[in-house]
């Protein structure tokens, strides 16, 4: 039987990408999660340091159970895993929406972090097994669904809750949510073991990514770039996860107004998608760790320009957009490489290794310093200087790793 005839045979192969951007859109919402800081703030009197410690919660618990869902996702296939995601997901906001001390404010937003790491693993290595022709590309479209889904909850959430309030807000989207999660989790599902699009020629990617078979994790442990990789992972996204995790007050404060600081989300939501799907179609083309060490140079220039043209409208949504592209490249580039170098058969768990490094980047580094310089300073001066030389920390770990298929195929990194 003919690939073409087995392609006939199976359901569009689309579905599943509509699917992962329904989940990751739904997940997005983490990073809107200062949008609620305001109003707990003022209801309990709260610190920024204790309020905005949820972004370094909920991103920890998202790692952590990355590589238990992507382990899941390997052994039993995506559906139930995509269940799991929509139970402590929505779960979550109704678990928060109930706060009235910080426990239980830290246990929402940390079973808000349990659903979204569920579900984020999900579509990327679903949608990597159908498209193997078009990888960076779909990949990037999928994960690009969790940067935009910021840019249209963030301003909902600013919209709603001066209307209904921060608690019937949080209400409202886990019934959101749970229709967006469920449906996704409907549509994930595997291709056949075997599976390749009717006419693809596996050589022609090869010339430009090399790939080679499928890796266990113990083996890809033995490797120096894994852990080169790692490094460039956690000192790479820090610098986003700093602005992310602080957007809207940092807006406020930067003199904006109350307009211009509601439009940062979508601005940062438009250049956290755009980095994904973009450089991972260009990564395509050029090679993933080219990609990759370029966005995080311009990282290291992007970050303390944000903060030094934070007063003028036009600079600092500039700097902006620059600040989340950069961000929103490193997610879906990563993921892209940890298929072409290690494979898509234990792609969950692989990658779920590699994406602690996300992990320590947003729950011990990136937010944590931002909101603790806030407080000591009064300012984000010294945390959005830093990462300068994180970044260009991150650009010498990229220099280390290489493709380890470059041997067999030397035509680009």
């Amino acid at each position: 039987m003919t690939s073409t005839v087995r392609e006939r045979a199976l359901p569009n192969r689309w579905l599943p990408v509509v699917g992962g951007v329904l989940m990751n859109m739904a997940l997005g919402t983490m990073y809107a999660s200062s949008a609620f800081l305001p109003g707990v703030e003022k209801e309990f009197g709260w610190t920024r340091g204790q309020s905005s410690i949820i972004a370094s919660i909920g991103y920890a618990m998202i790692a952590c159970w990355f590589v238990v869902g992507g382990r899941l996702n390997d052994k039993k296939g995506p559906r139930p895993v995509g269940m799991l995601a929509v139970v402590f997901f929505t779960l979550g906001f109704i678990v928060a929406s109930q706060t009235h001390s910080l426990g239980t404010w830290y246990l929402g937003w940390a079973l808000i972090g349990v659903g979204n790491g569920f579900g984020y693993v999900i579509p990327s290595a679903v949608c990597s097994k159908w498209f193997p022709d078009k990888r960076g590309l779909i990949i990037g479209l999928v994960v690009a669904g969790y940067g935009a889904g910021s840019g249209i909850f963030g301003p909902l959430a600013n919209a709603l809750i001066p209307q209904i309030g921060w608690r019937a807000t949080m209400q409202w989207y886990a019934v959101i949510f749970f229709v967006m999660t469920a449906a996704a989790a409907y549509l994930l599902r595997n291709p056949p073991e075997g599976y390749k699009p009717a006419g693809w020629d596996p050589s022609q990617v090869r010339a430009v990514a090399p790939r080679g078979g499928d890796v266990t994790a113990s083996q890809m442990l033995k490797t120096r770039t894994f852990y080169a990789l790692w490094i460039a992972y956690a000192f790479g996204t820090t610098a986003g996860v700093m602005v992310i995790s602080q957007l809207a007050p940092f807006a406020k404060e930067a003199g904006q107004t109350a307009l211009a600081a509601s439009l940062a989300f979508p601005v940062g939501a438009l250049g956290n998608a755009s980095g994904r799907f973009f450089s991972a179609w260009i990564s395509d083309h050029v090679g993933r760790l080219n990609t990759l060490r370029l966005v995080v140079l311009v990282s290291a220039i992007a970050m303390p320009a944000l903060y030094i043209f934070r007063a003028n409208p036009i600079l600092f949504f500039g700097a902006l957009f620059v600040v989340y592209y950069c961000y929103g490249t490193q997610l879906s580039v990563n993921a892209a490489t940890s298929a072409d170098f290690y494979g898509t058969r234990n792609f969950g768990f692989n990658y779920g290794l590699l994406l602690l490094a996300w992990g320590v980047a947003a729950g011990f580094l990136g937010g944590l310093i931002a909101g603790k310089v806030h407080d000591a300073t009064g300012t984000y001066q010294m945390a959005f200087f830093s990462s300068t030389a994180i970044s260009l920390a991150a650009l010498g770990a990229l220099f280390v790793a290489k493709n380890p298929h470059v041997a067999k195929n030397r035509h680009v990194e």
